[in-house]
């Protein structure tokens, strides 16, 4: 059946459905990369709550979703921005959202990281940013965190800190600080850094808003302690930028991109280096990102960029400005695919796309079949349209 889709002038447009879904050859372990998707959050959709309530997650589908990543040879990235970390998940949901996916990564042999930040500290008022707290409370926050996700048997992610952010006066206040995270670790972290442009409040992240003298500061934490990083997950939507601080990190350190707009280019690599992959955009394209890496094992980087090129369309399209709002993108796809029963979100937010965006979002994933069932997708996406008042 055709579906109508909205337009941004008002008109509507007669779009086919894909008839096939993608269908991937293998579910083999991946050997040439490490992929983790960041994974989105199921809201429970009969719970009576507001914008500014605690989150009320349906834990079955959340879990469910997680093995179905999991099936396909991915790692999930837990607790991490994807899951509305400070965007209607609070300290308190991500703990609990941390011990139940661990422990079903460990009954499943699943591999899990999981995001160690400082949102305790956040300010209860929706928006209302960090309440103040001061280095002596940052850190304690990162240690309360780094202790639960270590003690669940998770792989530790340390997330960039608003709370950090706005406390911080000077790099030696990063640099003091992420030492001693870093000697309190059990074991070699993930250390992520997220630019402005996914949330404003970290402008300005390792002491200056100029990147460069960011990046210097960066590469000193990692210097001083190369044994307690695994990798570096940086997410500044700058392709040369990642490269280069890729070149300079200590052997055996990795790079995890956290590209949405570059990340065929990335993964794939040159001559001198290659990135491992934390991706948000790897939520939706689970199947088709797990089975370009298994091209990619074989040495066919041509095969794997021609799987994985295409995609880039949607992703560029849900990281659009605001990036920070891709998240409502994201779930409404899982909606579409059958992931979940609902398109409704913690915070409310799958309010933050507008129709035409979803339209765009609908069109470009199924054009690369990224839905297992194409007619639930589109009578799915219709029957949401025409709450709207687009006819069906």
């Amino acid at each position: 059946m055709a579906v109508r889709l909205p337009n941004a002038d008002g008109s509507t447009r007669a779009y086919h459905p894909r008839t096939e879904p993608f269908a991937a050859t293998a579910s083999t372990p991946l050997a040439s990369r490490t992929v983790f998707a960041a994974a989105h959050v199921v809201a429970d959709p009969y719970a009576d709550t507001s914008p500014d309530s605690p989150a009320a997650v349906d834990w079955d589908a959340t879990l469910a979703f997680r093995r179905h990543l999991w099936s396909h040879g991915l790692g999930v990235a837990e607790a991490m921005d994807t899951a509305q970390r400070g965007m209607g998940l609070d300290w308190a949901g991500a703990a609990e959202l941390i011990r139940r996916s661990a422990a079903e990564a460990k009954a499943v042999g699943g591999r899990i990281a999981c995001g160690v930040g400082t949102d305790q500290l956040t300010a209860p008022a929706a928006g209302a940013g960090t309440a103040p707290a001061g280095l002596a409370a940052v850190r304690a926050a990162y240690e309360e965190q780094l202790a639960l996700v270590e003690g669940a048997g998770a792989q530790a992610v340390l997330m960039a800190s608003r709370a950090l952010a706005a406390e911080a006066r000077t790099p030696d206040d990063y640099l003091e600080l992420y030492a001693h995270l870093l000697r309190q670790a059990s074991e070699p972290v993930v250390l992520h850094w997220l630019g402005p442009m996914f949330d404003p409040a970290l402008e300005g992240y390792w002491g200056s808003s100029d990147l460069d003298a960011a990046t210097a500061v960066f590469l000193e934490v990692i210097a001083a302690h190369p044994d307690k990083v695994d990798g570096v997950k940086i997410s500044l939507l700058d392709a040369e930028r990642e490269v280069d601080l890729r070149r300079r990190l200590p052997e055996g350190v990795r790079c995890y991109t956290g590209d949405d707009f570059h990340y065929p280019e990335l993964i794939a690599g040159d001559g001198q280096g290659f990135s491992h992959a934390l991706l948000g955009v790897f939520d939706p394209l689970g199947p088709l990102a797990a089975e370009a890496v298994r091209v990619l094992d074989t040495g066919d980087a041509a095969g794997f960029r021609a799987l994985l090129d295409p995609t880039v369309a949607l992703s560029r399209h849900l990281f659009e400005a605001p990036t920070r709002f891709y998240k409502t993108g994201v779930v409404f796809l899982a909606w579409l695919a059958g992931h979940q029963d609902h398109f409704a979100m913690v915070g409310g937010l799958q309010s933050a796309r507008s129709l035409p965006h979803l339209a765009r979002a609908y069109e470009l994933a199924d054009g690369l079949g990224l839905f297992p069932d194409p007619e639930l997708a589109a009578d799915r996406a219709a029957s949401l349209f025409a709450v709207y008042g687009v006819a069906r």
